[in-house]
């Protein structure tokens, strides 16, 4: 797992945001991604590939997402709280619906099983983030 709660501590610019929260939303979203990424790529390998399609397109949706997120939360310098806040709701519903459908094959594949475990531990960060984002952001003429 990233451990960016040390970087952003370092950061000249100090985070409008908590670094706790903000660095733990960062640290789930790039492990998320990754283990969106492993989970399509097994389910690749499965026997029933073809059940498991609607699973591997949300992976990879999933990771694409959680990865963009963890990137745009990663920079502190002018941030557009309106795009970051679109951002992390939109990285919260992919956790939500990859989480879901990888509950679904849980009992027969444990990577669909830790998957959704990241995906819901994601998501939570990510609503968590979502408290901490200002609602209003600051329009530059």
């Amino acid at each position: 797992m990233h451990q960016s709660s040390d970087m952003l501590k370092t950061h000249s610019r100090k985070s409008e945001m908590d670094i706790k929260g903000l660095s733990t939303c960062i640290d789930e979203c790039f492990s998320c991604a990754s283990t969106c990424v492993m989970c399509a790529d097994a389910c690749l390998g499965e026997k029933d590939v073809q059940m498991l399609a609607r699973c591997i397109r949300l992976n990879q949706d999933c990771a694409d997402i959680c990865l963009a997120t963890g990137r745009a939360l990663s920079r502190q310098v002018e941030p557009d709280w309106a795009a970051l806040r679109t951002l992390v709701e939109a990285c919260a519903a992919a956790c939500r619906s990859c989480g879901t459908e990888c509950e679904h094959h849980a009992s027969h594949h444990q990577h669909c099983r830790i998957c959704a475990e990241h995906c819901r531990r994601c998501e939570n960060a990510c609503q968590q983030m979502l408290k901490q984002i200002p609602a209003t952001a600051g329009v530059r003429a």
